[in-house]
């Protein structure tokens, strides 16, 4: 591997594991948030069969985080690295409201309910 293979996954490994800890402090704000944010009836009883699905999901959350290292090192090895590397916190962002947006689907599906129920 030579020197600028190195420092750009390096640089890539830096900023990506620096932003992790916010990225899941913010996803668990989210699901605390909305779990206990709904009313008594819609809320979800915790029991260990949820846990266990939290888990996996908080396994896949960062999974997917781990995919913006494919285009973050990608990008850094073109003419555009400088470019990129001062906007590369829009993809940050991005990811972020994107796995909000699944965990509140996950754990609130009422909350993106159009119409009421019609009982």
């Amino acid at each position: 591997m030579n020197a600028a293979t190195r420092e750009i996954l390096t640089d890539a490994v830096r900023f990506w594991e620096t932003l992790r800890a916010p990225y899941n402090i913010v996803l668990a704000g989210v699901v605390l948030t909305a779990h206990f944010g709904q009313p008594e009836p819609q809320r979800h009883t915790v029991s260990p069969g949820s846990l266990v699905a939290l888990g996996l999901a908080a396994v896949a959350a960062n999974l997917l985080y781990c995919s913006a290292y494919l285009p973050d090192v990608f990008l850094q090895m073109t003419a555009y690295r400088n470019l990129w590397r001062r906007w590369r916190w829009l993809l940050f962002t991005a990811g972020l409201l994107l796995a909000s947006t699944l965990a509140l689907l996950t754990v609130a599906p009422a909350w993106f309910q159009i119409l009421p129920n019609q009982q």
